[in-house]
């Protein structure tokens, strides 16, 4: 039968109950009315015609027609309204003595007190049946509510038991689909439910039981992909190159490839689903790996017989969040699933690497001998030991020299970047004193400010501490911002130097009032070989000359910036470390 037939069923039976209870009560609620409306109709009326009869004759001695007529109308509507058994003799009895009593004129009294005794004995009559019936309405008022709180007792068990029962009947099926919703989301495939009804819970039993299997099915076939694929990445961690190690998101080992095991001297074996912190309580280098996770400093370690070197990355892997989410004031979208540690071997690339470096300095080097020969023959030429050249013949010597000149630059800043890559810069430091530095740095590019008309400002004090410093390397910094800032300054322009303490430093800066340097290219003007794009009315550089500054201030614990604005021009500078606070440190 199915559930809304069952409903149907039920409801129907309650309508029924209902309406027999209610019929019943009508039934007997009219019995009592009608025994109520006898007692108080029939015998009230004779009793009030009795009363009316005895009223006339108290009178007088003898009744007048008027009153005789009274007393035959009371007369004949007691005959018409007898309802008691004895009622009757005693109206015909009435009768009689009253037609004798208006025909005689002897034994009236006598005959008066018959009728009274008979109208009296008519009273008596109606009073007991009155009495009577009133027994009789009670014991039926008795019995009617017997009688209705029987059926109200089976009507209460009927809708008691209805209430109890048909619940139950549509909440446990529902309760038994709710724990197998939960079986299920908990992965518990093999949940399994049966009903022994033949309606819409058998059906929907069968349903459920249909995508369990289902889900069943899937999770063995995805199982088995999924050991694949694990396998599959395995083999493919095993054979890298780089040293891996997985762990899970409490910390503990799940890989470790072949190089990482060699690399960190482990076994997988001994170290497997152990917590990290525990294995690397007695091994530094992985200790090192877990505690700063990405460096950007380069790992020297022996391995395969040399030193090598490797870079450390760390992958942080997050899975969706599938769990249950009902007692979450947050949801989240994913969770961390453990990390993975990544030691790139780099041990090629930084052969390269030093090979370039070598080779630069080594062709650098070369050619600084051959350029300054060709230098020396140009001085030579210009000063006409050989011959007076002409004035076109002087005008190639010039440009010669110009483009000599700037090979030679080009030949010492590779030179230059070649100490800063391979690690070697040579620093002489020494407490020195900023002015002489500035100083020095304003000779050396004085006359090529005289030549634009640019005038040099410079801002100082007199008394300002030393600096611990490589004199020259910083002097060839503030060189190099003073060429630039003249190179990119209008004619008959100025160009301030400032130097001034700042804290623990102090700083030297120079600064220009050219077009500026948009905000995009500010981040890339000291790495190697970047150069600002320019519309072509300005002679670009190597490329090298803030690279290699950046590298000989920092070499002396110092900071580089810059400072540039479209239109305002461009402040690049350095700070330097107070010579006390550096005798101090070390």
């Amino acid at each position: 039968m199915k559930i809304r037939t069952k409903l149907n069923v039920g409801f129907g039976v309650l309508f029924a109950v209902v309406l027999f209870f209610g019929g019943m009560c009508l039934y007997h609620i009219k019995r009592i009315s009608e025994s109520a409306e006898v007692i108080l109709k029939d015998n009230y009326e004779s009793l009030n015609y009795s009363r009316s009869m005895r009223g006339l004759l108290d009178k007088s001695d003898k009744l007048s027609a008027g009153d005789a007529l009274l007393f035959e109308e009371a007369l004949q509507s007691e005959e018409n309204n007898v309802t008691e058994n004895g009622e009757r003799e005693r109206v015909v009895l009435v009768r009689q003595l009253f037609e004798r009593f208006k025909t005689t004129s002897t034994n009236k009294g006598d005959l008066e007190r018959q009728i009274r005794a008979n109208l009296q004995g008519i009273d008596d009559i109606n009073m007991a049946a009155i009495v009577r019936k009133n027994d009789v309405a009670k014991s039926s008022i008795e019995e009617t509510v017997m009688l209705l709180q029987f059926v109200g007792a089976f009507t209460f068990l009927v809708l008691f038991s209805f209430s109890v029962n048909f619940p139950g009947y549509v909440a446990n099926p529902l309760r038994q689909l709710m724990v197998g919703i939960r079986e299920i989301s908990n992965k518990n495939y093999g949940q399994r439910l049966r009903f022994d009804s033949n309606d819409e819970f058998a059906e929907l039993g069968s349903a459920f039981n249909d995508m369990a299997s289902k889900l069943s099915q899937w999770e063995n076939s995805n199982l088995a992909t999924i050991r694949s694929e694990k396998m599959r990445i395995e083999a493919i961690i095993e054979k890298m190159q780089d040293a891996i190690i997985g762990l899970d998101e409490k910390d503990n080992i799940l890989f470790i490839n072949a190089v990482a095991e060699q690399l960190l001297n482990l076994k997988s074996d001994e170290i497997s689903s152990k917590n990290a912190a525990e294995v690397s309580g007695t091994n530094d280098l992985f200790n090192y790996v877990l505690k700063n996770k990405k460096s950007d400093k380069t790992l020297k370690i022996f391995a395969n017989g040399k030193e090598s070197f490797f870079e450390l990355d760390t992958i942080d892997i997050s899975v969706p969040y599938l769990d249950n989410m009902e007692d979450k004031g947050v949801v989240t979208t994913g969770r961390s699933a453990g990390s993975v540690f990544i030691l790139r071997n780099i041990t090629q690339f930084k052969e390269l690497d030093q090979a370039k470096t070598h080779f630069i300095a080594t062709v650098s080097h070369e050619l600084k001998t051959p350029i300054s020969s060709i230098l020396m023959s140009l001085d030579i030429l210009a000063a006409g030991h050989v011959g007076q050249l002409n004035e076109d013949q002087m005008e190639l010597v010039k440009n010669v020299e110009e483009d000599s000149n700037r090979l030679l630059k080009i030949t010492g800043e590779l030179l230059d970047l070649s100490q800063a890559e391979s690690g070697n810069i040579q620093l002489k430091l020494a407490p020195a004193n900023p002015n002489e530095i500035v100083h020095y740095a304003i000779e050396a590019v004085k006359f090529q400010a005289e030549q634009k008309g640019i005038k040099l400002e410079v801002i100082r004090r007199q008394k300002i501490p030393l600096v611990n410093a490589d004199i020259e390397k910083s002097a060839w910094v503030l060189i190099n911002f003073l060429s630039n800032a003249l190179r990119y300054s209008a004619e008959k322009s100025r160009v301030v130097v400032q130097v001034m303490p700042a804290g623990d430093f102090v700083e030297f800066t120079v600064r220009d009032f050219g077009k500026g340097i948009e905000l995009q290219y500010q981040k890339k003007l000291f790495d190697r070989y970047f150069q600002v794009p320019t519309d072509g009315s300005e002679k670009s550089g190597t490329g090298l000359g803030l690279a290699i500054s950046k590298d000989f201030i920092e070499a002396q614990k110092g900071e580089i910036f810059v400072e540039s604005e479209l239109g305002a021009g461009s402040k690049f500078g350095f700070k330097l470390p107070v010579h006390e606070k550096i005798i101090e440190k070390y």
